[in-house]
């Protein structure tokens, strides 16, 4: 952890206080054959853009076979995915919300194709912004218009919706245990429900820009050691609770230097506990080490591949590393994916793997 951290901190000192302004690109380097990586030099590569998905047409002629591989039989016109926010990884498959399409795509790269699964009547999804998919399949989707979250079983059928008329206006779910956080974004709070019954256990958080408290949180990622992640938009930072909703710290402000945000909103943490924060703003990904100490960034608005335009979401994917590898450069070997959702541009999906040159 420490070598990591003194590369990265090599590449952070090489970009200096440009960071987020317009010439972010300059965190890429392209190689001869267009690949990309990220951080720029005397810092060691660790992030390579591999490729992006959203329809047939988003992924090109040169990664047709991954298009046909993901896609079949599909239609060839328009983007799948026109609007996405959330983004879920699970039993090689990625469910990303469409807050145009009424539902979640389910892109399965296991079997080969996918599908919308789309909500009505009970199961309704006007606007929905996350999803959430626990260990045995359940779904946990939120949308913002219902002022609801939505359960659907592994097989995408609707279970129930927890929620009741101005609870709360839900923009994302993390799983603690049989514990459901939610993230409020219109009391300015987290609130905690049961897992199987959606009882309300207890809040935490209240409306404020001191430690502990909220304005309006977003996004939600659980830490290795189990503590809670709130992306608190509002205050331009990142707060840290413990499963019970104590303050443990805060993480960057507002600004445009390293280790600061504009419009902070998805977050993900690995398994080393490195951060990784979406700034729509500044249309870029950071990652942080578990203090707060910005290590690298990576991502540019455009049109470009890798680029990102209004970002949402980023989240880390182990589990599928080996279909991706095909994609990489050959002499740099991936340990787990990133991937990021953007809301505009062609890249409505984009995949970066995080890894090291062969010697």
């Amino acid at each position: 952890m420490k070598k990591f951290t003194e590369h990265f901190l090599l590449g952070v000192a090489a970009i200096g206080m440009a960071l987020l302004t317009a010439c972010a690109g300059t965190s890429q380097i392209s190689a001869s054959d267009g690949s990309l990586f990220y951080p720029s030099p005397p810092a060691p590569a660790r992030l390579q853009y591999l490729t992006k998905f959203s329809s047939q047409l988003d992924l090109g002629e040169k990664n047709a076979r991954f298009r046909d591989f993901v896609f079949g039989e599909e239609t060839i016109s328009g983007h799948l995915v026109q609007k996405p926010y959330g983004l879920a990884v699970f039993e090689g498959a990625a469910y990303v919300v469409d807050t145009r399409g009424g539902g979640y795509v389910v892109f399965d790269f296991l079997n080969s194709r996918s599908k919308l699964v789309r909500g009505n009547g009970a199961s309704n999804m006007p606007k929905p912004i996350n999803i959430t998919i626990d260990t045995d399949g359940t779904r946990y989707v939120t949308d913002t218009q219902r002022e609801q979250v939505l359960v659907f079983d592994r097989n995408d059928r609707f279970v129930k919706a927890f929620g009741s008329s101005g609870q709360f206006r839900p923009v994302d779910v993390a799983i603690v245990d049989d514990r459901l956080y939610i993230s409020d974004i219109l009391h300015h709070t987290i609130q905690v429900l049961d897992q199987r019954t959606g009882q309300l256990l207890f809040k935490f958080g209240s409306n404020g820009s001191g430690p502990g408290e909220l304005f309006q949180p977003t996004n939600l990622a659980i830490g290795p050691d189990g503590s809670v992640y709130v992306t608190d938009t509002g205050n331009f930072r990142i707060q840290v609770f413990s499963p019970d909703g104590e303050f443990i710290r805060s993480i960057g402000k507002i600004g445009t230097a390293a280790g600061r945000f504009a419009r902070p909103k998805g977050i993900a943490v690995d398994r080393e506990g490195r951060v990784y924060v979406v700034d729509a703003a500044f249309a870029n990904v950071q990652i942080l080490d578990a203090t707060g100490t910005p290590l690298m960034f990576f991502g540019e608005p455009g049109t470009s591949p890798g680029n990102i335009n209004l970002p949402t979401v980023v989240k880390i994917d182990y589990e599928n590393v080996e279909f991706f590898q095909q994609y990489a450069d050959p002499e740099f070997r991936l340990e787990y994916l990133v991937l990021v959702a953007s809301q505009f541009g062609v890249n409505k999906v984009a995949v970066f793997g995080y890894g090291t040159m062969r010697e």
